[in-house]
């Protein structure tokens, strides 16, 4: 009997994300894309973007035979970010801006000599888009976590330094954008990425995980397993013993007498105090705590 052999594809595991929750990286992305949605339509950004739009978030990770791209490096205090746009979205924000015709997707990119207007433009569409990044990835980390290490900060505190090609294996995240305002035109698509380093990364990831993990993280964590344990105590005020019959033969509005000692205090069914039974406020209280030997 012959057997045919298959070619599987499996996913190949990397040792280093496990127990991280990289499943919840689609809504990180969805944040994003709102985020950044909203950060184009703001009145200040409309005189770049014009009638842009996000059309979708995606993370990836780069293999290595990418085609080369310009990028753009922007330091952070939590870490750096690199940036890279696709030259006809620039060169359509860049003919949007100073008022020109705008280009499509098939405009031939190499045939538009690069300017230091396209350059600083550039710049500052990196320095908005980085810091919306920044943020998003601030705001999903636990209150108490949040220092000046960590902190976005203001898109002016994005200086931008040329950088290389991000090597194999950086987290990138792909935004694809759309202006279908062309006339008669086909609608310009495009792109511009993140590259994330390995700080920026860890701090999306600890960003998504449960509120269960990120409590275990905080100050209740790391305070003394004494003063987080709670146990159930029990209180017997007082007991009284009665006749059987006598029991049977109590009446609407009879009075058993008893007199007040100290009480018994309870953890599940074992005794391990006596206390003394006074008032507060109106509230009965045990004080005066005594270890039963």
């Amino acid at each position: 009997m012959n057997l045919a052999k298959k070619n599987t594809q499996h996913q190949v595991l990397d040792p280093c994300l496990l127990g991280r929750p990289v499943h919840r990286l689609p809504v990180f992305a969805a944040q994003l894309k709102e985020d950044l949605a909203q950060a184009m339509r703001l009145n200040l950004n409309r005189r770049y973007w014009g009638s842009f739009q996000v059309d979708s978030v995606d993370f990836s990770r780069l293999g290595g035979n990418e085609p080369r791209a310009r990028w753009l490096n922007f330091a952070a205090p939590a870490g750096d970010i690199a940036f890279s746009l696709e030259r006809k979205v620039l060169l359509a924000v860049l003919n949007f801006r100073y008022g020109r015709s705008k280009s499509d997707g098939s405009l031939d990119d190499a045939s538009v000599k690069v300017t230091a207007t396209e350059d600083r433009l550039a710049v500052v569409l990196g320095q908005q888009l980085a810091g919306t990044l920044a943020g998003r990835i601030e705001a999903n980390l636990p209150g108490p976590e949040k220092t000046d290490e960590t902190s976005a900060g203001k898109p002016d505190d994005f200086h931008a330094e040329p950088g290389a090609q991000p090597p194999a294996g950086t987290w990138v995240i792909s935004v694809t954008v759309s202006d279908h305002d062309t006339g008669d035109k086909p609608a310009l698509v495009g792109r511009f990425s993140f590259a994330l380093d390995k700080h920026l990364m860890a701090s999306v990831l600890h960003g998504l995980s449960s509120e269960r993990d990120n409590a275990r993280r905080t100050g209740q964590a790391r305070a003394p397993l004494a003063t987080r344990l709670q146990v159930h105590l029990k209180g017997i005020l007082v007991t009284k013993e009665v006749m059987l019959g006598n029991l049977f033969d109590l009446q609407l509005g009879d009075v058993i007498p008893i007199s007040m000692h100290r009480a018994d205090v309870l953890l599940d069914d074992s005794r391990l105090f006596t206390a003394a039974v006074s008032e507060h406020k109106g509230k009965i209280c045990l004080t005066s705590f005594e270890d039963v030997e």
